[in-house]
């Protein structure tokens, strides 16, 4: 069984700063792009950013720059650094990845989320 676990959320003020954390673990072989997803009340899941196992990233047009996001991948971890937080922002945060357990396939696996609240 595989788990992402995301940590770091909070409240802060806007135009303040966050780092969300997640970790996975459990039976890996291999993990390739891992990213950073949210869902505000009342509105879709969208993609904030991802990353590849080479370090090659994609941004929502919304986030860059901004946000930052990085990975290590001996730890199997990803990490999202959140600056100039705006009240929009506010959201659940999830962690996502693409893990392949030994001798096994791909698939993607979801964090159970972290809270992000930004106060005006």
């Amino acid at each position: 069984q595989v788990q992402l676990v995301e940590s770091g959320g909070g409240l802060v003020q806007a135009g303040g700063s966050l780092r969300l954390s997640c970790v996975a673990s459990g039976r890996i072989s291999r993990i390739t792009t891992m990213g950073w997803y949210r869902q505000a009340p009342g509105k879709q899941r969208e993609l904030v950013a991802a990353i590849t196992s080479a370090g090659s990233t994609n941004y929502a047009d919304s986030m860059s720059g901004r946000f930052s996001i990085s990975r290590d991948n001996a730890k199997n971890a990803v990490y999202l650094q959140m600056n100039s937080l705006k009240p929009e922002d506010t959201a659940v945060y999830y962690c996502n990845a693409d893990v392949a357990p030994p001798g096994s396939v791909y698939y993607a696996y979801w964090g159970q989320g972290t809270q992000v609240t930004v106060s005006s």
